[in-house]
């Protein structure tokens, strides 16, 4: 374990002090953000804003929402299936390739894959509709339990099984291109072991301090994203263990890089407010969130609208180095509307919050375009 004083014992205060002062990096350029990182959850819903712009406005000097869109295709970015779907840097994403499938596709359906790369050979890139005109595959139930486009699921598989990548986006809507063998993919001469503990360490630098079942978890997606190296996955978990400094608090490891210190004084938590996605580093381990919190934060989503006790898309809401609640924000003709919820019943009143509060606010509103003299609507 690393630590400047080694005589000190690293408290749970000192590990979330650690992890947010490590994510909430000082601001930077979006191409040296995502790097930063190692790779930034995508998600669909708007509310009010995707899950992967809320992550990188906090991250990305004058960063505005869609600005990962408009650009990514020139930073050297790849779009693809990792611990979940979203962006991640090449040459991290030519670690997990050539990835070979757990099953292999009837014979039908490799039909039906081949034509489609013909065709998108042929073409350059391709919207998903022109691939559903072309090819009329029909409709299939998808994971949801509703309705999809055969065609474009059939683009979805050939995407994650490497055949295809996203070159672009369209109003948020994926276009594809064959995907070519890159020069990052020729770097990629390592053994499986060494890209195995790569990809681990990629997790664990954006996730630390990582409580045990949370590494276990990491080596398990890694296995998912590469499945050809899962029956690795064991060796790789104990590698990991020997790699990383920990310490053992209330019965739990934590792991972290070896070169850092929890206990270091350099970690500090400004007096500010942030309003966290659910996808957040900070809030997506949700055990380490409830350790470092004490509660049990909820997506509630897909939860049906009267059983919602947050909301449709509640917010955390971290005040200093605590999480001290919620916020739901949504946008009425051109103004932020913003409700908010807190654990103890009511705001803080410690010297600053409202102004940290109205100050995040008003971050909110220029990431997303709008006024600064619209107040937020807000409520408890």
């Amino acid at each position: 374990m690393t630590d400047r004083n080694p005589r000190r014992v690293i408290s749970v205060d000192d590990l979330r002090r650690y992890a947010l002062a490590r994510s909430f990096f000082q601001p930077t350029t979006l191409g040296r953000a995502v790097t930063k990182l190692g790779f930034v959850q995508a998600d669909p819903i708007r509310a009010p804003a995707r899950a992967q712009d809320l992550i990188l406005r906090h991250r990305v000097l004058g960063y505005k929402a869609g600005d990962l869109e408009r650009a990514y295709s020139n930073l050297g970015l790849e779009e693809d299936f990792f611990l979940n779907y979203g962006f991640l840097p090449r040459r991290s994403q030519a670690l997990m390739h050539p990835r070979i499938p757990r099953r292999e596709w009837p014979t039908a359906r490799s039909r039906q894959a081949q034509a489609v790369l013909a065709y998108i050979t042929e073409r350059g890139s391709v919207h998903p509709r022109d691939v559903e005109r072309q090819f009329a595959y029909g409709k299939i139930t998808n994971w949801f339990g509703g309705s999809s486009n055969a065609a474009t699921h059939l683009l979805d598989e050939m995407h994650s099984r490497g055949l295809l990548r996203v070159v672009r986006r369209e109003g948020g809507t994926r276009v594809y291109a064959v995907r070519q063998a890159t020069s990052e993919d020729a770097k990629s001469s390592l053994s499986a072991d060494d890209r195995f503990d790569a990809l681990v360490d990629i997790a664990v630098r954006q996730y630390a301090p990582v409580p045990s079942p949370g590494l276990g978890r990491f080596a398990s997606m890694v296995a998912r994203a590469a499945p050809q190296w899962r029956l690795q996955r064991a060796a790789a978990l104990a590698r990991a263990k020997r790699r990383y400094a920990r310490t053992r608090l209330d019965g739990i490891e934590w792991y972290w890089p070896a070169n850092e210190s929890p206990g270091s004084s350099r970690w500090q938590t400004p007096d500010v407010v942030r309003l966290l996605t659910p996808f957040d580093p900070v809030v997506w381990d949700r055990r380490r969130f409830r350790l470092f919190w004490d509660w049990d934060y909820r997506f509630e989503a897909y939860t049906p609208a009267a059983k919602r006790k947050l909301g449709y898309y509640a917010m955390p809401l971290l005040w200093r180095d605590q999480v001290i609640g919620w916020g739901n924000l949504s946008v009425t003709q051109d103004a932020l509307e913003a409700t908010f919820g807190y654990c103890a019943g009511r705001a803080p009143k410690q010297p600053g919050f409202r102004l940290a509060l109205e100050t995040e606010l008003d971050a909110v509103r220029r990431f997303l375009g709008l006024s600064t003299s619209n107040q937020a609507k807000s409520g408890r």
